[in-house]
């Protein structure tokens, strides 16, 4: 009885991290050109900065 009960915790965890990686690669989906335009953002800035040399 004890094997099944394992198999079945197994399972139980594959579950919830199946269903974590499928929310976050949602999110990801949704927010990535928002992100990107960010770092881009970011990226023009440090360009631009004047080290006064």
């Amino acid at each position: 009885m004890k094997k099944a009960r394992k198999g079945q915790t197994m399972v139980e965890y594959i579950i919830i991290i199946s269903i974590i990686a499928i929310a976050l690669i949602a999110v990801f989906t949704k927010f990535s050109g928002k992100i990107r335009d960010k770092v881009e953002d970011a990226g023009d800035k440090i360009e631009n900065i004047d080290t006064g040399d």
